[in-house]
């Protein structure tokens, strides 16, 4: 575009520096040059020829320049009756395309002719030329090939020439530029005719020729996907048979021997087989047949068909096939973990295996078996599963068991498993994990040397699932100090792996880390909570993130509080604590504080809180203080106090004595020793007291004689004196002769019986009561009993045959009956 622009400007200066008249309108140069299309980096030669009756050149001094993009070539000047002419020599010409210009240079500088020169190259001669037949309705050939890979920088046009030898047809095919595949219709070609194909370049600079090829176009056809089925072969074992078929549209070429390329993997497997299986010149009727592969294993099969030298066809669908079932093969790598139950005199284990890379289950159904025995006939199964783990019990003395693979075929040979105890060992540290790619991890560990040392198992599952199923295992030789283990390991999620070393005698203690295949900011930040403050200080503390919502190892919690004047602060937990503690606080400054949890993949800020310090009152605190001392001190006094007092007289305090009833005496009971009914606390030796039974009653007022007389009336009132009041010798038609009963006394004051100033003589009520005096009741007590304090004798107890005297000598009877001497009163104690 910008060439073009610069031609029709030196055309108009041209035609404006012209001669202008009637009769002539001629430009004022013009230039020549051998070709506008030169080979780049070729010399190039230009004339420019200068009229001399032109305005620009006509009475004044001047000269000629040659300009070439940005630079400025000098030009050799000549002259002639007519024209003056100028020659420019370019060495090398380097662009594909510019605008050579001639310029006269007087008082000013005009431009006053030009030429656009192209340079480029001569195409290559096309390469690599290929033709694909199509079988499909409508067949076509089709037909491509390599321009080169030199860029000509020139317009390069192609041509598609054939030659079918058979009928001497040729055909030219023209391709837009650019342009380097071609489409032949059917009418251009025979299926089974030989041809012969070229192509041609041709640009402005020259023309080549391909390399011609001859081929015949049905021995280029790509056919479509085969057709493929599959079924085990009768009675042989590893062998599938596969049968194939051409589409619809190509089955009229079943007459014709293809080659086949057969592909295998097993169900479980990533990856096909490396090298496919070549079977030449089959037709479509024939199967093939494809032995030595793994019994009872699942297929997976593909096959492509070409014909003699053609294109492979696409490859078919896959499609499957179980060989036949024989019995398992090989070893079970196993991993045993014990623990001991001593109440029950047992093992609890826990046994999980895995095929070994000579193990082959040789069927689909695959179940195991676990048992105490090696002979297979012999009862002794204690699991069976379909699954790589098992959880069952043994007894204590147990040393071994054995492992079998089962299906529908047969058994296994058995894997013999040995029980090896935990042993209190640690010779495993320094466990760490480290991500290897999106599949493995890299398991690192240090170990400490031990004779007995025979290997490591490293045992790994994901925390967040509780099925011992995932669980996966991999044994290592004592040698090794690190293992890299691949498995279907999902991001962001917690692993725990563990290094378990194995001694001759047992397995020792495990080293465990969690551990992320990658890592990214938790999910969740837990909420601040305010436990406790004091003075300037204030402890915060939060809940564990939950597992699922960690993303990764946390790495640090950090605390991050200001205050109203914006000075930020940051604290950082220690290590396996969620607590900080913030100090330094004002009480007159409102906080603002939030927690970042970080990870090695990222950080997360959680929610703000805000918090304020209370004033402290050092009086409230004084106060408390102070109390507390005077109280701890009060209390002190009172326990140096009692123990360092009279053991005696502690033991007074707090046991009174007892009277005992057999030594009771009324007569020694004295007004002088009944003025406290308590004891003495200022002697040594308790006040002798010995009364059989002894109650106090306290009345508020003095009783008159009216009251003390209904008082004694009214038996229903005394019940709670004792357990009866029965005959009482003091009660008007006392007989007693129908009671059973054993007599007390009771002891009524005039006032508080704890108030020893009381000068009124006190009143004494008998009671009897149904339990006896003394532990058996004796054969000798006598019968009856005479009340001395009386004119008369009457019988307590039941005495039918013992007849009232009078004027006995009261001194036989108290020596008679040491009883009634304790019960003995006189007048004016009555009174």
């Amino acid at each position: 575009m910008i060439s073009m622009w610069l031609s029709v400007i030196v055309m108009l200066v041209a035609f404006v520096n012209g001669a202008r008249n009637e009769d002539d309108v001629e430009p004022c140069a013009k230039v020549q040059t051998d070709s506008s299309v030169v080979p780049l980096g070729s010399a190039v030669t230009a004339t420019c020829v200068i009229r001399k009756t032109c305005p620009l050149v006509v009475g004044q001094a001047f000269h000629i320049e040659w300009r070439l993009g940005e630079h400025l070539f000098p030009g050799n000047l000549s002259a002639n009756e007519s024209n003056i002419v100028s020659e420019v020599f370019i060495p090398s010409f380097n662009h594909t395309r510019s605008f050579l210009a001639c310029r006269v240079r007087a008082s000013t500088v005009q431009v006053v002719g030009g030429v656009e020169i192209r340079a480029g190259y001569p195409p290559e001669a096309p390469q690599n030329i290929s033709c694909q037949t199509n079988l499909t309705t409508p067949n076509t050939l089709t037909c491509s090939w390599d321009p080169g890979q030199q860029e000509t920088h020139l317009l390069t046009k192609y041509s598609l020439h054939t030659e079918i030898w058979d009928t001497n047809e040729n055909f030219t095919y023209k391709l837009p530029a650019g342009v380097h595949r071609y489409i032949i219709p059917r009418t251009g070609f025979g299926l089974f005719s030989d041809m012969k194909i070229y192509v041609k370049a041709v640009n402005e600079l020259g023309e080549t020729t391909s390399e011609p090829i001859v081929l015949e176009p049905v021995s280029a056809a790509k056919f479509d996907p085969p057709i493929l089925k599959i079924q085990a072969v009768p009675r042989r074992y590893g062998c599938l048979q596969l049968s194939w078929s051409l589409s619809q549209q190509q089955a009229w070429m079943r007459d014709f021997r293809l080659n086949l390329e057969v592909r295998l993997k097993t169900a479980d497997s990533r990856y096909w087989s490396e090298q496919p299986i070549l079977v030449n010149q089959v037709k479509q009727a024939k199967s093939v047949d494809q032995c030595y592969l793994r019994p009872g294993t699942q297929y997976l099969a593909q096959i492509r068909v070409r014909f003699q030298q053609s294109p492979w066809s696409e490859w078919s669908r896959r499609q499957s096939g179980v060989t036949l079932e024989t019995a398992p093969t090989g070893r079970l790598d196993s991993w045993t973990k014990v623990s001991e139950d001593p109440p029950h005199k047992q093992l609890n284990i826990k046994l999980f295996w895995k095929p070994s890379k000579q193990f082959r289950a040789n069927g689909q159904n695959v179940s195991y078996i676990v048992t105490g025995k090696k002979l297979p006939g012999v009862n002794g199964k204690v699991c069976s599963t379909k699954e790589n783990y098992c959880t069952f019990q043994l007894p204590e003395k147990a040393k071994k068991v054995y492992l079998r693979a089962v299906n529908a075929a047969g058994k296994s040979l058995p894997t013999e498993v040995r029980i090896y105890r935990p042993k209190d060992r640690t010779v495993v540290s320094g466990v760490s994990v480290i991500p290897q790619d999106d599949r493995s991890l890299l398991v690192q560990w240090k170990s400490l040397v031990s004779s007995t040392l025979t290997g490591f198992v490293v045992e790994w599952r994901p925390l967040l699932k509780t099925d011992p199923s995932f669980t996966q295992f991999e044994l290592t030789d004592r040698n090794k100090t690190n293992l890299g283990i691949t498995g279907s390991f999902e991001p962001y999620k917690p692993y725990g792996i563990s290094v378990y070393p194995r001694f001759k005698d047992g397995i020792g203690l495990p080293q465990t880390v969690n551990a992320y295949l990658r890592q990214k900011a938790p999910s969740m930040v837990p909420k601040i909570q305010i436990k406790k403050s004091w003075q300037s200080h204030v402890e915060l503390t939060w809940d564990e993130i939950p597992l699922d919502q960690r993303n990764g190892n946390i790495q640090s919690y950090k605390v991050f509080y200001c205050d109203k004047q914006g000075t930020i602060n940051v604290v950082g937990a220690e290590p396996g604590k969620r607590r900080v503690v913030l100090k330094g606080l004002d009480t007159e400054s409102v906080y603002e504080a939030f927690m970042m949890v970080s990870t090695s993949g990222g950080s997360t800020n959680g929610s703000t809180i805000h918090f304020k310090i209370e004033p402290f009152d050092a009086v409230a605190v004084v106060t408390f203080l102070t109390v507390s001392v005077v109280g701890m001190s009060f209390l002190l006094i009172i326990v140096i106090m009692t123990c360092f007092s009279n053991q005696k007289r502690l033991k007074q305090r707090f046991c009174p004595a007892v009277p005992d009833p057999a030594n009771s005496s009324i007569k020694r009971w004295t007004s002088e020793s009944t003025q406290d009914s308590h004891l003495d606390w200022d002697n040594e030796e308790p006040n002798p007291m010995y009364l059989s039974h002894l109650s106090f009653l306290e009345f508020p007022v003095k009783l008159s004689k009216e009251d003390d007389d209904a008082w004694l009336s009214n038996v229903e009132d005394t019940s709670d004196l004792g357990d009866s009041i029965c005959g009482s010798p003091f009660l008007p038609g006392y007989t007693g002769s129908n009671c059973d009963s054993v007599p007390y006394a009771t002891v009524i004051f005039s006032g508080p019986c704890d108030n020893p100033t009381s000068k009124d003589p006190h009143a004494y009520l008998r009671s009897e009561s149904t339990q006896p005096l003394l532990e058996t009741e004796e054969s000798f007590t006598p019968k009856c009993y005479q009340n001395m304090a009386t004119d008369e004798q009457c019988v307590f107890g039941p005495c039918h045959d013992c007849v009232p005297e009078k004027g006995t000598d009261p001194r036989i009877l108290w020596d008679d009956f040491p009883f009634l001497r304790a019960l003995a009163l006189n007048d004016s104690q009555i009174d």
